[in-house]
């Protein structure tokens, strides 16, 4: 049985508008960058990162929580949940350990530190943006294994932003910059297609009873 085929069947369940969204939607898509929120403490916080990410074509979130271990905030988020893919990890050592794994390099984003501006972020390499708690800010370990350091100027009197109206302007415009590019950034056709049966399962009732009729039927 080919997966394709089962694909083209379970599709026969959405309306030619949901299909024709998952597949302009999922032309956008991204993992050359991603984020990660480090016990983020106020729940919406972290829902509205989700959500940023979401609305910019990241595909991937990385959530640390290490201290705060608190269930993601569905209203916030506004159903981005479903189609955004949540790692989570208990400690910020594996999560950094996972990433690099990847091949991503590791950005704190501090307002502090003397290193990029957003406008001379360079887009080539893989990224994690790492963003921290609401008082304290990204912990010591990642500000040691951080690869670079990326702040958003600000010329008023406030020295900081709310960690999701950060990520949504740092994503804003590497996203931007990125699709204007000639970098490779897109899935790769297989991963187009497991987010497609992944999105699938997450829409229509009865899934796992459709995709059983459909092989005792082939």
């Amino acid at each position: 049985m080919s997966d394709l085929k089962l694909l083209e069947y379970l599709e026969t369940y959405l309306t030619d508008h949901r299909r024709e969204r998952f597949k302009k939607v999922l032309a956008q898509r991204t993992k050359h960058f991603t984020v990660a929120t480090e016990d983020v403490y106020q729940l919406h916080n972290t829902s509205a990162v989700i959500r940023s990410c979401d609305v910019f074509g990241i595909q991937e979130v990385n959530i640390v929580e290490e201290v705060n271990s608190k269930r993601i905030d569905r209203e916030i988020a506004m159903g981005s949940q479903k189609w955004v893919d949540l790692n989570r990890y208990h400690t910020t050592k594996a999560c950094i350990s996972d990433l690099k794994s990847k091949g991503y390099q590791i950005v704190a984003t501090s307002p502090h530190a003397e290193d990029c501006d957003l406008i001379d972020f360079d887009i080539t390499k893989k990224s994690c943006f790492f963003f921290g708690r609401e008082t304290e800010g990204l912990s010591q370990h990642v500000l040691d294994e951080a690869d670079c350091f990326l702040k958003i100027p600000m010329v008023g009197f406030t020295e900081s932003l709310n960690i999701s109206v950060s990520a949504a302007i740092i994503l804003q415009h590497v996203t931007s910059k990125l699709r204007k590019s000639s970098i490779d950034w897109k899935l790769s056709k297989d991963e187009i297609i497991e987010k497609r049966f992944d999105w699938i399962k997450k829409t229509i009732k009865n899934y796992d009873a459709i995709v059983e009729h459909y092989q005792s039927q082939s």
